[in-house]
């Protein structure tokens, strides 16, 4: 019998990752049920070793694809706001910020632009990366060792991941991201092919939100 729903839906959220077995369709309903400002507040909430369960637990769930990162009703080169929360010990709130190239709205893209806006940036850099949906598996791969060749306008200069400290955080990084909601991914970050034990969950602007909006700044 499952226990009534408290008034914090992060709380929920959380009680129903320490659940076991993990229900993956349940957490789903759960999360597309709730407002964006909810859903963000939830997945913030969650800590390293819930980040580390659910990634786990929906492991083969929920196909992901570039579409579910930035859908089709956002032109190209418009920036799409994907809010954050990692398993790092400090500094564990950011966002990754993706786009489609200039000119890909006219087909299907094969890859996206991105970059991560958080605290850190300016010692760290930007951190941008490409994105791809894999050749293996029904997931998206986050890579830093590619570069965009060109970025949106408001956008950071793009810098390399291999110099300077941005190459202790960004250098020779893939992210592996899965599908948990219509809104939500789990990420797992792994470094020359070696798993760095290193999670985070994002959560896609609200696309109810008026689509020539988006990239801009929300409350």
């Amino acid at each position: 019998m499952q226990p009534a729903k408290s008034a914090d839906p992060a709380e929920d959220l959380r009680f129903q990752i320490r659940d076991r077995p993990i229900e993956p369709e349940r957490i789903r309903r759960f999360l597309d049920e709730l407002s964006h400002q909810a859903r963000v507040a939830a997945i913030r909430s969650l800590g390293s070793g819930e980040l580390r369960s659910l990634y786990a637990g929906v492991d083969g769930f929920k196909p992901v694809l570039l579409e579910d990162l930035v859908p089709s009703a956002v032109g190209d080169f418009a920036s799409v706001r994907h809010h954050g929360k990692n398993s790092l010990p400090v500094f564990t709130r950011f966002e990754k910020r993706f786009c489609r190239p200039r000119n890909a709205d006219r087909e299907p893209a094969r890859e996206l632009y991105g970059f991560n806006f958080q605290t850190l940036a300016p010692i760290t850099g930007p951190g941008y990366f490409i994105a791809r949906e894999s050749e293996d598996r029904p997931e998206v791969l986050i890579d830093y060792r590619s570069l965009p060749p060109e970025h949106p306008q408001g956008w950071p200069s793009i810098r390399s991941n291999e110099r300077g400290l941005s190459r202790l955080v960004y250098g020779f990084l893939l992210d592996t991201l899965r599908g948990v909601s219509d809104h939500v991914t789990i990420g797992s970050a792994a470094r020359k092919g070696r798993d760095l034990g290193s999670w985070f969950a994002l959560c896609r602007e609200d696309e109810e939100r008026d689509p020539r909006n988006w990239g801009r700044a929300t409350t």
